[in-house]
């Protein structure tokens, strides 16, 4: 599964922190640490960039063509066999799935993005119809609810405050001013879920006060709320970085309520009341195992390693043209679902329309990096090894236990994902940049936690996603021309969660429906 040139095994201690202290006279020799990249060739998208070249291509034909087998592909895709219709979908990449892509290392399976599905709510009844379709949730009564072996397993949260792991995300306030600000902060999430919040974003109204809240930065609007505590404006950052790939200081106040809003509100740290017990679904791989479930209907349907060049609209069709190991291709169908970013969408569609030429949105490398244990590090003070485990401060977003959710309680090899979300400046370094030095630079951020990793880890994988996430700046939700391409009829459909503004896998997979949707109801 992995892309790109493999990189050599480099000494375990020299992507040991400078000055770190030495782990002991008894310890290990030093072994080499096998390193390499996984997922996909960044250079493979990159073909785009240049002028589609020209020559015999093999022509093909399908009904509706579906170009990308991300999570908004796949949901249309699916839908549209589902209906009858002839449907192919091609991939860039050599597997589908995008960003929710999983891997494995050593073995085991772990997420090469995207690795938890938060539990939809009543306002999206199609997801949860599909849960319950899986068998991952089931409706008693009229209740919908997960199965008990689909959610996070306990402990779930815990937070390295440089001393010791604490249990739970959000530092509890110090005093009696923080615990105020905490519950002034839970007040406005409740007043914004009256206003109108949801998850997907369209379900929702987006009035005067939504786009006065859309026009201003969340640190902004949170200083003028008098909301400075540092503890909760640290995990209020986190949270924006987790979801949006930057944070608070670039990502609009819209989009800092909506990720409490349009969920399960805010709880306050020490508060009698009991936080919503909602636990996220995952597995090992992640949200892997949604797509896996999301392609199997497809089959033969969906051809991998095909790089779309140039799309045309003509009387008769829609053709495209595309790359492929065994030459150029040209497809030609009835109508086109492109569930591609909007930024791949602009150069691809030789005459796009004035929507999708106006729409604008900033997007976020991230780097993911799995790895292989032989065993668990040696504990530290505080909470034991949770599924999600962040270090406060840290630049990147922690890590989470793949094997968490197994039920063998032997201590045995267990990969860790870590999460980075990279300032935009960074993008030309990821591409650049050896595996090598990415690993070091990842080890730096984890071995003063835990100084003892290094002898325990076996291997290295790493995952480039140099455009992973759209990020919802001030202005970019209230964008007329992402309105004007959900709206938008004729040949081509724009699948994309890219129309909310931001990158989670509802907005995706609503996408892909409605994309479906408009195509069957339009014939």
């Amino acid at each position: 599964m992995g892309q790109g040139a493999l990189t050599p095994r480099i000494p375990r201690r020299s992507l040991l922190l400078a000055g770190l202290a030495p782990l002991g006279a008894c310890s290990r020799p030093p072994r080499a640490l096998d390193v390499q990249w996984l997922g996909p060739d960044p250079e493979r998208g990159h073909r785009l960039r240049t002028t589609p070249p020209t020559g015999q291509a093999r022509a093909r034909r399908t009904e509706v063509l579906v170009l990308g087998a991300g999570v908004a592909g796949l949901s249309a895709a699916r839908a549209l066999r589902a209906a009858g219709r002839q449907v192919t979908v091609l991939e860039l990449d050599s597997a589908p799935g995008g960003h929710s892509r999983a891997g494995l290392v050593g073995g085991l399976p772990c997420p090469l993005g995207a690795h938890y599905l938060p539990q939809p709510g009543p306002q999206l009844p199609e997801l949860q119809d599909l849960l319950v379709e899986w068998g991952a949730a089931e409706r008693r009564n009229g209740v919908w609810r997960i199965q008990e072996d689909r959610g996070v397993h306990s402990p779930a949260e815990r937070r390295f405050d440089g001393t010791a792991w604490q249990p739970g995300l959000l530092p509890a306030p110090p005093d009696p001013q923080a615990l105020a600000q905490h519950r002034r902060f839970a007040q406005q999430v409740a007043e914004a879920q009256r206003l109108g919040f949801a998850l997907p974003t369209h379900r929702a109204a987006f009035g005067p006060t939504h786009r006065a809240l859309d026009a201003q930065t969340f640190d902004a609007w949170l200083d003028t709320q008098g909301l400075t505590e540092p503890g909760l404006r640290w995990y209020l950052d986190y949270c924006c970085r987790d979801d949006y790939g930057a944070g608070s200081a670039l990502v609009s106040a819209w989009a800092g309520l909506h990720y409490f809003a349009s969920r399960h509100g805010f709880h306050v740290a020490g508060d009698d009341d009991e936080p919503d017990a909602r636990p996220p679904i995952t597995a090992p791989q992640g949200n892997g195992w949604l797509v896996e479930r999301l392609a199997a209907p497809l089959q033969e349907a969906l051809i991998t390693d095909r790089v779309g060049l140039q799309l045309d609209v003509e009387r008769s069709g829609v053709r495209l043209r595309c790359w492929s190991p065994e030459g150029l291709e040209d497809w030609h169908a009835a109508s086109v679902v492109l569930a591609v970013p909007l930024f791949v969408a602009q150069r691809l569609w030789r005459s796009p329309p004035a929507a999708l030429q106006a729409a604008r949105l900033q997007r976020a490398p991230w780097l993911v990096a799995n790895l292989l244990l032989e065993g668990p590090p040696l504990p530290r003070i505080g909470a034991p090894l949770a599924w999600d485990n962040v270090i406060q401060h840290s630049p990147t977003l922690g890590y989470v236990n793949a094997q968490h959710q197994s039920l063998d309680p032997r201590p045995g090899p267990q990969v860790w994902t870590l999460y980075w979300a990279l300032p935009a400046a960074e993008r030309p370094a990821l591409l650049s940049r050896s595996a090598s030095d990415w690993a070091a630079r990842v080890l730096a951020t984890l071995t003063p936690t835990h100084p003892d990793l290094p002898e325990r880890l076996q291997q290295l994988r790493l995952t480039r996603w140099g455009h992973a996430m759209a990020i919802p700046t001030p202005g970019a939700r209230g964008q007329a021309a992402l309105v004007a391409l959900r709206q938008l009829q004729g040949r081509v459909r724009i699948a994309h969660a890219d129309l909310a503004a931001y990158s989670v896998f509802e907005e995706a997979f609503m996408a892909g429906l409605a994309a479906a949707q408009d195509l069957l109801h339009s014939s």
